[in-house]
């Protein structure tokens, strides 16, 4: 079993996107700066981040700092800019070397953050100008907020070609509040006199780079996550100064744009997403996106996890020095079983290591593609995997096929709600799923003739699965999911991606217009994997069967996505069969709607 914490060691080879990013802070000329390591759930980012941070550490220069930060731990804090300002400072108060100067000057901007939380200074009242003079239409702005304006901007001749006449008193009174007596001009005088104090203080400390590690960022909450880099934006964006922020970039897009709704959804769809995109680029100059997984890391991922497993974190030394010389001179291939065995010299463990390795190695390319080459998803399903194969060893179920348990395991993680119709199949057929036969049967051309019937089963993905050994057809699978019924019984929410769990909130806002919900349809749910649609529509329909007031609305929901093609249909239709009618009509209004509309939801109306 693994551990889902940081990972010591480097099993993934991401090293080398963290030397990438060391380079480019440490490239003369390039601070300040902003990057932005963008990733899905689970991919790494944490990692990466580890790293710079041993890189930095490791080079104890006095005059570099690297502090790391984790945004979900200041989630609770009543002013997130506040929260991170104050980490950032109490760090350097800390720091013993600091000259007394310096330390001085910390405390001095401490009370500065302490008064602006008294009077209820927020970064929303400063921000705000700079996202609505980069809207079509612009905004006329008093003459003090555009000198500030100017004062930060590159280019401040752009920042005047987008300001155009609006109703500023109605802007000003909605967004620009002043808070208890201190006037808006001087508020951005705090600003700014922040700004020098902080850049002073490094100054004075000699510190010649600061790195600032963020991670997490995408799981706090919308507001907060726009909080946290505006602060940076707006407050500690100095000179010599390095921001790293670790966060999936769609969440942090709907994060902007659940900000500043008020004055993006005015505009056209295409201008709000364009207006999205420009203010991430004022926020983050440079984004980096972490690749997914291929095959061959895949495969050697799991066998560095199983040799890890094998020797323990603290044997694992020869092995990584072995992953790291075969990585000079051959960065494409499978590092897996055979290079581990010709550096292991105990026949017992490598007769192990063998047993262990070989079953999931073969299942590599399904195990990429179906679990999207996320790291963290692959270690838990290693982790599932290993533990209902010692259940079934607890249990003595005789004929019990590993490689059975592995195959059904990728369509659980990968198609729950495929998995879930599978289930029902061979309950009906004392453990035989009798679909199989046609599911997994080809024709003379070694294509599969699958019917209407199975119309979901067509996935490019679900034939490879289908594809591959062992055949199921004739296997009884009782055992099987006799094993599983926990992940049958309920769908961990803990196993849902966040960006999943942001999009299902974005969607059952109550009140929204029938075109806004189509727009998010077409752009956060049909701009998603294939499995995480499918993990959206499975948690929808859960959320449907066991929550009586969310009901229609769900319903209505589930309408507008097979209105605009959704591939929603298994999800749907096992949601139809769990709710009763009688007490709400409305939601036999929905479906036979739906039914007359569309040809693969006739059988519904029965």
């Amino acid at each position: 079993m693994w551990s889902d914490n940081i990972a010591e060691r480097d099993y993934l080879g991401f090293d080398v996107h963290a030397n990438l990013i060391k380079g480019l802070i440490d490239e003369p000329g390039m601070l300040p700066i902003t990057i932005g390591v963008f990733g899905d759930w689970g991919s790494g980012k944490s990692s990466i981040m580890e790293s710079l941070k041993r890189a930095y550490d490791d080079e104890n220069d006095k005059t570099t700092v690297c502090l790391q930060f984790n945004g979900w731990v200041l989630e609770g804090y009543d002013d997130a800019k506040a929260a991170l300002i104050e980490s950032i400072l109490k760090s350097f108060e800390e720091n013993k070397s600091l000259p007394r100067k310096a330390k001085n000057k910390i405390k001095k901007l401490a009370k500065s953050v302490n008064w602006m939380r008294a009077i209820g200074f927020g970064v929303k009242n400063v921000a705000v100008p700079i996202v609505a003079a980069s809207l079509t239409g612009g905004l006329s702005l008093g003459p003090q907020i555009f000198e500030w304006i100017k004062s930060l901007s590159s280019d401040p001749q752009q920042i005047t070609d987008a300001i155009k006449d609006l109703d500023y008193d109605m802007f000003k009174k909605k967004y620009l509040k002043e808070a208890d007596g201190v006037k808006l001009e001087e508020q951005y005088q705090m600003v700014r006199k922040f700004r020098d104090d902080f850049k002073e203080m490094l100054d004075e400390a000699n510190i010649k780079r600061l790195i600032v590690l963020i991670d997490d960022l995408d799981r706090c909450l919308p507001d907060r996550i726009i909080d946290n880099l505006e602060a940076i934006k707006l407050f500690l964006n100095v000179n010599n100064t390095a921001f790293v922020i670790g966060a999936d970039q769609r969440i942090v897009r709907d994060a902007i744009r659940h900000r500043y709704k008020e004055l993006i959804d005015r505009d056209e769809a295409e201008e709000n997403k364009r207006v999205v995109v420009d203010y991430l680029e004022k926020l983050i100059q440079i984004p980096y996106n972490l690749p997914k997984l291929s095959e061959s890391e895949v495969e050697t991922y799991i066998t560095l996890l199983f040799c890890e497993d094998e020797f323990g974190k603290d044997g694992m030394g020869v092995v990584i020095n072995a992953f790291k010389e075969y990585r000079k001179t051959d960065r494409y291939s499978v590092f897996g079983i055979e290079q581990v065995k010709a550096i292991v010299t105990d026949n017992a463990v490598r007769k192990r290591l063998e047993e262990k390795v070989t079953l999931i190695s073969k299942l590599s390319p399904l195990i990429a593609g179906n679990l999207d080459g996320n790291p963290r998803q692959i270690k838990r399903f290693l982790n599932t995997f290993v533990l209902r194969k010692k259940l079934a060893d607890v249990a003595k179920l005789t004929d019990f096929r590993v490689d059975i348990l592995a195959k059904l395991m990728i369509l659980e993680y990968a198609e729950q709600s495929m998995f879930t119709e599978l289930y029902k199949w061979q309950s009906q057929n004392k453990g035989y799923a009798i679909p199989l036969k046609e599911l997994e049967k080809k024709n003379e051309d070694g294509e599969h003739e699958i019917s209407d019937k199975y119309k979901a089963w067509k996935n490019p993905k679900i034939i490879t699965w289908l594809d591959s050994d062992p055949k199921l057809a004739d296997v009884d699978l009782r055992d099987y999911f006799w094993i599983s019924r926990d992940r049958l019984e309920s769908m961990s929410d803990t196993m849902t991606p966040p960006i999943v769990t942001s999009t299902i909130n974005s969607l059952m806002v109550k009140g929204q217009a029938e075109a806004l919900i189509h727009q998010k349809i077409k752009r956060d749910i049909l701009g998603l994997q294939d499995n995480l649609q499918h993990e959206l529509y499975a948690q929808l329909a859960k959320r449907a069967a066991s929550n009586g007031a969310e009901r229609k609305q769900i319903f209505n929901l589930f309408e507008y996505m097979i209105e605009d093609s959704c591939p929603c249909s298994n999800e749907f239709h096992t949601l139809c069969s769990t709710v009763s009618y009688k007490r709400v009509p409305a939601l036999k209004e929905i479906v036979t709607r739906i039914a007359d509309s569309h040809d693969e939801f006739k059988d519904l109306k029965e």
